[in-house]
């Protein structure tokens, strides 16, 4: 018998049906080992070692796993193929006393069965410098979430943490809540030309400047001025250029993009997003048989890689399914960023011949909608590149000069398949397909449609936007992010509105404070940097003892300083007018373990606490209460009535004042993907529905001119 110990069940399930009888898979259920909670657990006298004891509540299971491995002819270590999947075999190795030189680690990036075949045939020993760089990272964090905090809780208040990650995190969106608070608009307004040519083919052109220079249009009266001018004017064509162009695929997923896509055209959360992954990769009962099959490739990755076997087989279904004309000559590469871990392939599906339309029955709604996003990422990141016809034309109204730009699509290429989406704050390139157009033709002028504008100040950042800034920093590594993310919310440093991170009241002071004491610890370049001596410590360039050592004695000087210096803050706690229904006080805002809560500031008297209510200024269909806004326990947002438990309205849409015209019931809001209302009536015997116009501000009407 062959003990395989891997991290979960449903990963020991998918491996134990592969292997078959003479293998006995077990899950450690992740770490068994780690360093203490209760203390700070390295000894920075002796070189930084760390302390190391069983998880408190893991001893059962690695009792399990000693008495398995006695009787065991040989033990394999599956675990992940990353830093901590590495350091989790380490540790279970010496548990287990399995010799350091023994070749018992199994590497595989994706759960197929020649994958994990071919694995078992080569074992290898452990990497030990890819240990050495997690312990490294455990220890950095350790020393500075176990240093930091105790002065934080003294100093601020209690239960609050720092982290060398989280806290620039942290920093970038009080950055960027600071660059909105001194924006200072600008107005500025654009004009466009209604256009017909003899023939009677109307189009729309944009002004663009005078004399040949571009002009910005700043003010009311300008646009006045420009307007009597070309209502005189004769329009005509000044230059018609066409020329074509290639337009290529994305790379295939990697942790970041697959983030950032995944919150863009799925609304997931990233952590939604990897829990989702991470079942994906473990494996689903698919197929008549309900055979568990993983149905991605890791999905831990910061490496475009793609095997030359996945891309001959993706190569020959668009073959197959498209047509020769969507094939390349040649296998797409992509290049990968610096210091990418080449070892290791993008997300990619096991098989691409595995349709998501053909396992759509044996997956859930979020998990078929997830493979299908990477499925069509990666054919399309292997499909030819789209070919497009653009159309450039200049046309001059006397001293002024308009532009008209247009597109047509000449061959789809990978667009057949799949089209990325933009970030936000992008606008969209205006493209239309325009008439035929010659030089020196003169068209008639049909109108002139002036828009005031406001310059906007960046966006805040949604979790989508800000993996893409911590990846571009060089903050983290793609198994940090979602974590970090997560952690600042339920610390209470940053609050979610609407989908944008905004900084809390909490998180400005503890920046503010790091940024003064350990301006180390949140300075995004020192971060970065960190991380590159980490990977130097993976690649052997560097030992971990170098790495602490560095960090260490500049932080126990700063650290020494802020223990005398540091004064004591007072945070007043936020007084709502929400009121507690045991005593009558007011309750006030407080951060948990969890995120924000109310509660009776007559504790310990009073210990009433609730979630926040969040105002709709909608009064209840069914009784005298107000709509409010709730979470359930998973966090989605429903609406309720303010009166529950006496009222049991609930509604996962927004309720309207209005009632339906046709059955007098109360009517529901429903925002659609495009940002239109969807409004229908809430009684599930009539069907009446409407779609209000899409709201827009000041930029999107026409002046008054």
């Amino acid at each position: 018998m062959y003990l395989v110990i891997v991290e979960s069940p449903a990963k020991a399930r998918t491996i134990s049906k592969l292997l078959g009888s003479k293998y006995r898979v077990k899950a450690s259920m992740g770490h068994l080992i780690d360093l203490p909670k209760s203390q700070l657990g390295i000894d920075i006298a002796n070189n930084f070692e760390p302390k190391h004891i069983t998880v408190r509540g893991k001893g059962k299971v690695l009792r399990e796993l000693k008495e398995i491995s006695k009787k065991a002819d040989r033990v394999y270590l599956a675990t992940d193929p990353d830093r901590e999947g590495e350091a989790i075999s380490w540790h279970l190795s010496r548990a287990l006393e399995i010799g350091e030189d023994t070749p018992c680690r199994v590497e595989f990036h994706e759960i197929t069965k020649a994958a994990v075949k071919n694995a078992f045939q080569s074992p290898q020993r452990m990497d030990m410098e890819k240990v050495e760089a997690q312990q490294a990272r455990r220890i950095l964090d350790r020393l500075v979430g176990y240093k930091i905090s105790p002065l934080l809780w003294k100093k601020v208040r209690p239960g609050l943490s720092a982290g060398r990650v989280q806290s620039v995190a942290v920093r970038l969106i009080c950055d960027r809540e600071d660059e909105i608070n001194a924006f200072v608009k600008e107005e500025y307004w654009s004009l466009e030309a209604e256009l017909k040519t003899p023939e009677g083919r109307i189009f729309t052109a944009r002004f663009h400047g005078k004399k040949g220079k571009k002009v910005t249009l700043r003010s009311q009266e300008e646009v006045a001025a420009l307007l009597a001018e070309l209502e005189k004017a004769v329009y005509i064509v000044n230059n018609v250029e066409v020329k074509d162009r290639k337009r290529n695929p994305s790379p295939p997923f990697i942790t970041s993009t697959l983030q950032q896509e995944a919150y863009r055209k799925l609304g997931f959360t990233t952590k939604k997003t990897m829990s989702l992954a991470q079942q994906l990769y473990e494996g689903v009962e698919i197929g008549r048989k309900k055979e568990s099959t993983g149905l991605i490739t890791y999905m831990r990755t910061d490496s475009t890689r793609v095997s030359s076997a996945a891309q001959e087989e993706a190569r020959r279904l668009i073959t197959e399914k498209y047509g020769a004309d969507y094939l390349p000559k040649k296998p797409r590469h992509f290049k990968a960023k610096k210091g990418a871990q080449e070892a290791h392939e993008a997300i990619r599906p096991t098989s691409s011949l595995r349709e998501p339309d053909e396992i759509k029955n044996f997956l859930g709604r979020d998990l078929y909608r997830l493979y299908r996003l990477i499925w069509e990422r990666f054919l399309a990141s292997q499909m030819a590149a789209a070919l497009l016809e653009q159309v450039r034309v200049d046309i001059s109204a006397g001293e002024n000069w308009f532009r008209a730009n247009g597109s047509t699509i000449k061959f789809p290429g990978y667009t057949a398949v799949y089209i990325e989406s933009r970030n936000e704050g992008t606008e969209d390139e205006k493209e239309a397909i325009l008439p035929p157009l010659e030089k020196e033709q003169q068209l008639m002028l049909n109108s002139l449609s002036p828009k005031q504008h406001f310059t906007q100040p960046p966006p805040r950042f949604t979790e989508a936007s800000l993996v893409n800034a911590m990846e571009e920093k060089g903050i983290g590594r793609p198994s940090t992010y979602s974590p970090t993310i997560e952690t600042i919310q339920t610390r209470g440093y940053v609050v979610k509105e609407e989908k944008a991170l905004k900084p809390d009241k909490l998180g400005y002071v503890v920046v503010d404070l790091l940024k003064y004491y350990f301006p180390m610890t949140v300075d995004i370049s020192f971060t970065a940097r960190l991380e590159d001596q980490l990977d130097r410590v993976e690649t052997g360039e560097l030992t971990r003892l170098q790495v602490l050592q560095e960090f260490f004695e500049p932080f126990e000087e700063r650290l020494k300083v802020a223990e005398q210096e540091m004064e004591k803050i007072e945070l007043e706690e936020e007084e709502t007018d929400q009121v507690c229904p045991h005593c009558g006080k007011n309750l006030v805002k407080k951060v948990g373990r969890y995120g924000h809560f109310l509660a009776c500031p007559g504790f310990p008297d009073c210990r009433f606490t609730m979630r926040p209510k969040v105002s709709t200024g909608v009064n209840c269909p069914l009784c005298e209460g107000e709509v409010v806004e709730r979470k359930g326990k998973k966090g989605r947002k429903f609406f309720g009535c303010s009166n529950f438990p006496d009222c049991e309205f609930a509604s996962p849409q927004k309720p309207l004042e209005r009632k339906c015209p046709e059955c007098g019931h109360y009517l529901l809001e429903k925002k659609s993907k495009s940002g239109a209302n969807k409004v229908h009536c809430g009684s599930k015997e009539c069907s009446y529905v409407e779609a209000e116009p899409l709201k827009m501000g000041s930029a999107g009407k026409k002046s008054g001119l």
